[in-house]
């Protein structure tokens, strides 16, 4: 590959698509508590949590300070456990690393983004990278930016056809690679990772959708992990697209594999195989991303209640269809149009939005997936 310049330090863009896209919880709203205080030191005496609850109040957290004291009480407490100097080296680096991650997705945050995995071998010329830079480049087209692992191959490919503007680089430090592509390399939005724990989570995050090439083990590795990871619930369901050149069979030989033995063998469910699309089609893969999002907004679970957001109001017809065909993820009651719960007052930005409220079945995300797609389906209502 031939060797390009450096990019040059660019300003968070603007975008008039900002209002419609939330600060992104990767988790669908399953926040926990905090843990209660520890221990006084004695009677009479100052605990360490009133100490540090004063440090944390000076410094300023902008309404974040409870969670700050517990960041600083629970590295107190690693040197209270005994610890050893290993297992604190990898704590502070990996706290490093999510903290710098964090600092440089989040004037970005109000833009959606597609996380692209495959192959560090795949060649330029090969019809594979030749279909990752069409598909990047299209995505950039509805404002999609691009999330690649920064090294060469399929990687690549999604930074060249993204652009430099819409373009995000997670390289990981191997002994064997010498640095980000030339596509990413110099550009503020590359972030450098030691553990690809810290990493495989940036990937995630801050993604609405994931597009897998053809590639070995890492793109199983991350294709199986953010489909566990939706299967769960432990993160927010979004599209996952597994494209192949045209007339290449790699992703419906892995489709085969899976229904042949783990769906045969009653491992998976049916429906988790709604959870990914396999396609040999650039343009099948981009609607069937873009169409996710055409009335389907967010979703947040508030205790047993599941709040969907929608871009467009549907019609009453639509949601009798919904509770007619889609009824079984239910655990009881019905899908009912409403508005935002209390507990949604911490995203005033997103109030206006009208809300599909229901009680589902919470281990049944295959199904859920299946409703949004039907949801997407429905009629807008005038």
């Amino acid at each position: 590959m031939s060797k390009t310049k450096k990019r040059p330090r660019q300003s968070p863009a603007v975008h008039d698509s900002d209002q419609y896209v939330t600060d992104l919880d990767y988790t669908g709203g399953f926040l926990h508590d905090l843990p209660g205080p520890e221990e006084h030191l004695g009677k009479g005496q100052e605990s360490f949590e009133e100490r540090v609850t004063k440090l944390v109040k000076d410094w300023g957290c902008n309404g974040k300070e409870a969670y700050i004291a517990e960041l600083i009480n629970t590295a107190l407490k690693l040197a209270k456990d005994g610890s050893d100097e290993l297992d604190l080296k990898i704590v502070n680096r990996a706290v490093k690393e999510m903290r710098y991650a964090n600092r440089v997705f989040l004037p970005y945050r109000k833009r959606r983004k597609i996380t692209v995995f495959g192959s560090a071998r795949t060649k330029p010329g090969n019809p594979e990278y030749d279909s990752a830079v069409e598909f990047c480049r299209r995505m950039t087209e509805h404002d999609f930016m691009t999330i690649t692992g920064a090294g060469p191959g399929i990687m690549e490919a999604g930074n060249l056809g993204a652009g430099p503007g819409n373009s995000f680089g997670l390289r990981i430090q191997l002994p064997f690679e010498a640095g980000a592509n030339g596509y990413i390399e110099g550009d503020p939005k590359l972030i450098n990772f030691k553990y690809f724990f810290t990493r495989k989570l940036s990937f995630v995050k801050e993604a609405h959708a994931a597009a897998l090439f053809p590639g070995g083990f890492g793109t199983m590795d991350e294709g199986f992990e953010t489909m566990t990871l939706i299967q769960t619930g432990k993160a927010i369901i979004f599209p996952i697209v597994m494209i192949d050149a045209p007339g290449g069979v790699y992703w419906n030989e892995f489709r085969d594999f899976i229904s042949d033995h783990l769906l045969r063998l009653g491992l998976i469910s049916a429906e988790d195989l709604d959870l990914f699309l396999v396609t040999d089609s650039v343009d099948r893969a981009v609607d069937e991303i873009v169409t996710f999002y055409r009335i389907f907004h967010s979703y947040r679970y508030v205790r047993d209640k599941l709040v969907i957001r929608l871009n467009h109001p549907i019609t009453d017809a639509s949601v009798l269809r919904l509770n007619d065909e889609h009824g079984a993820f239910l655990l009881s009651g019905r899908y009912e149009i409403g508005k935002p719960l209390p507990a949604e007052a911490d995203q005033p930005e997103i109030a206006n939005l009208p809300r599909l409220i229901c009680t589902p079945r919470r281990s049944h995300y295959g199904k859920m997936r299946k409703m949004i797609n039907a949801l997407n389906q429905s009629e807008i209502a005038s």
